[in-house]
C-alpha cells in the first residue's frame, strides 16, 4: 500500500504537466486504490484562477486534491484541510510550485522524493530522484549527485501522443481558425479584442473561414463574454473597439456574435484537442497553449500585445509579485515589461524547444489589419502551413517523459518495499 503525492501548482503544470504523469501511473501501477493512491496538493501561483483543483480532480486517476488556499499550513504542519491519512510508505512526486516543498513535505511524511527539472534542479542532496527535462540540466551537477539525475524529456510535448491525436482536415475549402486568447485577466484584457478584430477582417477578405475559441476550462463564459464586449472592456478601444456579444450561453453551442454578425463558435471541450487538430491555424498568446499546439503540430502565430504596458502582470516569481502590489505594482509592471521587450527572447515553447523562431512571434502594438493580412498570407500560401507544421513536428521530441518520469517513481517506491 502506497501513496504517490503530486505537488503542483499553476494551470499550465496541471494540465500538461500533471495529467499525462497521472494516467502514465495509472497505467503502470494499475487502479487498485487500496494498493496506490494518488493525491495532489496545489501551492499558491501568480497565474492561477482558482479553478486548478476542480480540474485536477476530474481527472479520474486522481483520488483526492487540495486546493492551494489550504497550502501553508499543511506546508508548516503536515495536516490538510481535510486532515487526510498517509500511508506509512509513498513518494513525493514534484511538478510545479517550489523544489523547496519536496523536501520539507517529504521529510515530515518520511517519503521518497522525485523532482521533474525544467530547466534547472535544486536541493540535490536533499532529494532522492531527479527527472530532468533535457541533459544539459545535468552537466553542472556534482559527481557525488550524479546518479539521481535522469533525462526523461519534455512532459509539455506528450499532448499528441497521450491522446493519439494525429491532424484532420477541416471542410473542404473551409479553413479553420482557432483563437486562444489565455484564460487570466491581464491576458484577455488585450488578447480578446484584438482576436476578434483579426478574425473580422479575415472574414472581409476569405468569407469562407470558421473561427472558435476553446474556452479554458478555468475560465467562465460571462468572464470571457465580459472581454468580447467593448461596453465593459475600455481595452477594446486600441482595436478599433471590437466587439462582441454572447450568444446561446445556456446551450450546448454558445458562440460571440460581433458586431459585423462574424459567428465565433465557443467549444467547452476540454482538452479540446479534436478540434484543434483541425485548425489551418492559431491566433494564440504566450503560456502553455504553444506547447500543445505544438504537441498537436498545429500552425500558430503567437502575439504579445503592449498596447497597455502595465496591463501585463502575470509574470511568475518576484516580478509578479512586484507587478501585482497595491498602488504601485502599475509602476512596477510599466518597468517590467519595458526592460522585458528590450531583451525578450524566444517565448512560444516550440520555438524553446527548436532553439529557433519556428512560428511567428509577434510583440508591440499590434494592428488587427495587419496581423489579419499576415495570416491571409499563410492561408493563401499552404506551403508556407506545410513548413511550420514539418518543423514542429521535428520540434517536439519523443513520446515517453511521462513514462520514464513514472518509472523513477516506481523505482523509489520499490525501495521501501
Amino acid at each position: 500500500m502506497f501513496d504517490i503525492l503530486i505537488l503542483s501548482n499553476g494551470p499550465g503544470e496541471i494540465t500538461t504537466w500533471v495529467r499525462p504523469v497521472v494516467k502514465s501511473l495509472r497505467e503502470k501501477l494499475g487502479n487498485n486504490r487500496d494498493k496506490v493512491r494518488i493525491s495532489v496538493v496545489l501551492s499558491p501561483c501568480s497565474n492561477a484562477s482558482g479553478k486548478e483543483a476542480d480540474i485536477a480532480l476530474s481527472y479520474p486517476e486522481v483520488d483526492r486534491v487540495q486546493s492551494a488556499k489550504h497550502f501553508f499550513p499543511f506546508l508548516l504542519t503536515g495536516k490538510t484541510f481535510d486532515n487526510w491519512d498517509w500511508r506509512e510508505k509513498g513518494v513525493v512526486l514534484f511538478l510545479g510550485g517550489d523544489q523547496f516543498f519536496p523536501v520539507v513535505i517529504g521529510k515530515r511524511l518520511n517519503y521518497r522524493t522525485v523532482v521533474y527539472a525544467e530547466w534547472d534542479a535544486r536541493w540535490h542532496s536533499l532529494i532522492n530522484r531527479f527527472g530532468v527535462m533535457k541533459p544539459q540540466v545535468i552537466k553542472n551537477v556534482k559527481p557525488q549527485y550524479a546518479d539521481k539525475f535522469t533525462a526523461v524529456g519534455d512532459l509539455m510535448a506528450e499532448v499528441s501522443f497521450i491522446e493519439g491525436v494525429e491532424r484532420e482536415e477541416g471542410e473542404e475549402g473551409v479553413d479553420l481558425i482557432g483563437i486562444l486568447p489565455g484564460s487570466k485577466a491581464a491576458k484577455l484584457a488585450q488578447g480578446v479584442p484584438l482576436s476578434l478584430a483579426i478574425a473580422q477582417h479575415i472574414n472581409t477578405q476569405l468569407p469562407q473561414t470558421k473561427f472558435f475559441i476553446p474556452v479554458a476550462p478555468t475560465l467562465d463564459l460571462q468572464t470571457l463574454a465580459s472581454f468580447a464586449d467593448a461596453d465593459k472592456n475600455p481595452m477594446s478601444q486600441y482595436f478599433g473597439g471590437a466587439s462582441a456579444k454572447l450568444i446561446n450561453i445556456d446551450s450546448d453551442k454558445p458562440y460571440l456574435q460581433t458586431t459585423t454578425g462574424l459567428q465565433i463558435k465557443l467549444s467547452l471541450e476540454h482538452p479540446a484537442y479534436d478540434i484543434l487538430s483541425k485548425c489551418s491555424i492559431c491566433i494564440t498568446t504566450v503560456g502553455a497553449n504553444t506547447a500543445e499546439l505544438g504537441s498537436l503540430a498545429v500552425p500558430m502565430i503567437v502575439l504579445l500585445p503592449t498596447q497597455q504596458l502595465d496591463a501585463m502582470r502575470s509574470w511568475d516569481g518576484i516580478p509578479g509579485l512586484l507587478a501585482n502590489l497595491p498602488f504601485v505594482g502599475t509602476s512596477f509592471a510599466k518597468l517590467i515589461n519595458s526592460y522585458f521587450l528590450k531583451r525578450k527572447g524566444l517565448l512560444a515553447w516550440p520555438n524553446i524547444w527548436a532553439q529557433k523562431e519556428i512560428v511567428p512571434e509577434l510583440v508591440g502594438k499590434l494592428q488587427p489589419q495587419e496581423i489579419g493580412d499576415f495570416i491571409i498570407d499563410y492561408l493563401q500560401n499552404p506551403e508556407k502551413l506545410a513548413d511550420m507544421r514539418a518543423q514542429l513536428r521535428n520540434a517536439r521530441g519523443e513520446a515517453g517523459a511521462a513514462d520514464k518520469l513514472t518509472q523513477l517513481v516506481v523505482e523509489e517506491l520499490n525501495k521501501q518495499v
